[in-house]
C-alpha cells in the first residue's frame, strides 16, 4: 500500500521498482476488500472505503465508461493503452461493490464497460473479445506481436476472456434483474455467443484436447499451452449458461471440461492444480512458473452451487 500517494502497488517496491499502479490490480482489492466486509473482518470498512476513493478519484473514466489503465506512482502519466482484461475484472469487482455497498451505481457502470467491450468490439470481432486498445478505444492488432505469450497482454485473442465474460454477463443480468434495473436481452445472447465462439475457437482445435492459451486474428491456435484458468472459467461459464437456460448442451459442456480437469489438470502429487501444461497435457511453465491465480479453480467449484446474482462472498454467507 503507498502510504504517500495512496493505492497499491503489485509487490513491495524494492523487489522491481515498479511503482506503477494498474486498473486490475486495484479491482482484485476491491474484490478483496467487499469479500472481508462481508465476512466482518476488523478494518474492512476502511479498506472497502480506499479502495472506492482510489477507484472513482482515479480509475474510473466517466467520459469513457471504462477503466483507464494504470498510472505513474503520483497519479500522474496516465497509460495511453485501455485494456480488456483490466476493465473485465473490473466488472467483477463492480458486481461484488453494488452487493456489499448497496449502490446500483456499480451495476450501471458494469453495464457501460460490457456494452463497449462485448456487445459492440466482440460482437464485430467473431465473439473472441478483442483485448488492446489506443485511449480512443480503437484496437490495437499488432499489440505485442513480438511477445506473443505475455501472461497479462498477450497477442490476439485470449479464448478463456470469452468464456469469462459469458459468465460475468450473466452474473450481471442477474443482478441488475434483483435490483429491478433494466437488463437488456444482449446479456443473454451475447453470453451465448462469447461462449460457443470460444468452444469453437478455443476447445481441442490442434489436434489435441484442452483449451490452447491465444489464437491470432484469424482465429488459429497461437500460444497453445493449457492454463488452468481457462478451464475453470469455461468449466463456471457452462454451469452458469444451464443454470440460466436449462439446456442440456452446456451441461454436457460442463462435464467434457471437468473430466479434461480430472484428468490432466489436477496436482494429485502437490495439490491444487497445476497452473499450465503443455501442448502434450504435461505440466508446464512456458508462461507462468509455480502455481498463481488458485482463486479461478477455488471459484469454480463453488459458483456452480451458488445463484447468479449477488456477490460470492454473500451467497457463502447466506449459506452457513
Amino acid at each position: 500500500r503507498d502510504a504517500v500517494h495512496g493505492g497499491w502497488f503489485a509487490r513491495p517496491t524494492a523487489e522491481d521498482g515498479n511503482t506503477r499502479k494498474d486498473a486490475y490490480l486495484h479491482a482484485f482489492v476491491a474484490l478483496a476488500a467487499s469479500s472481508a466486509a462481508v465476512a466482518g473482518r476488523g478494518g474492512s470498512a476502511e479498506l472497502l472505503g480506499d479502495t472506492v476513493a482510489i477507484l472513482e478519484g482515479h480509475f474510473w473514466s466517466g467520459s469513457e465508461g471504462a477503466l483507464l489503465e494504470s498510472f505513474a506512482r503520483d497519479w500522474s502519466d496516465c497509460e495511453a493503452y485501455r485494456g480488456a482484461n483490466s476493465n473485465m475484472h473490473g466488472v467483477e469487482a463492480f458486481l461484488a461493490l453494488a452487493d456489499v455497498l448497496d449502490e446500483d451505481l456499480w451495476l450501471d457502470r458494469a453495464l457501460s464497460i460490457a456494452e463497449k467491450l462485448v456487445h459492440q468490439h466482440a460482437a464485430q470481432s467473431g465473439y473472441l473479445p478483442v483485448e488492446h486498445f489506443d485511449s480512443q478505444w480503437q484496437p490495437l492488432p499488432d499489440y505485442n506481436r513480438d511477445n506473443p505469450a505475455d501472461g497479462f497482454r498477450p497477442f490476439g485473442k485470449t479464448p478463456g476472456h470469452a468464456f469469462e465474460w459469458a459468465r460475468l454477463l450473466l452474473h450481471l443480468e442477474a443482478a441488475r434483474k434483483q435490483r429491478g434495473l433494466a437488463a437488456p436481452e444482449w446479456l443473454l445472447e451475447d453470453a451465448r455467443r462469447l461462449f460457443a465462439s470460444a468452444c469453437q475457437f478455443g476447445w481441442n482445435v490442434d489436434g489435441g484436447c484442452g483449451i490452447v492459451y491465444t489464437v491470432d486474428w484469424n482465429h488459429q491456435p497461437l500460444v497453445r499451452e493449457r492454463l488452468h484458468w481457462t478451464l475453470a472459467e469455461a468449466s463456471a461459464a457452462a454451469a452458469a449458461l444451464l443454470q440460466r437456460s436449462g439446456e442440456h448442451e452446456y451441461e454436457v459442456w460442463y462435464q467434457q471440461f471437468w473430466d479434461y480437469i480430472d484428468l490432466y489438470m489436477i496436482d494429485r502429487q502437490n495439490g491444487s492444480w497445476h497452473h499450465e501444461l503443455g501442448i502434450d497435457n504435461l505440466p508446464s511453465q512456458n508462461i507462468w512458473p509455480g502455481k498463481p491465480d488458485l482463486y479461478h479453480a477455488y471459484q469454480a467449484t463453488l459458483l456452480p452451487r451458488l445463484p447468479l446474482a449477488i456477490s460470492l462472498a454473500s451467497a457463502l454467507k447466506l449459506r452457513r
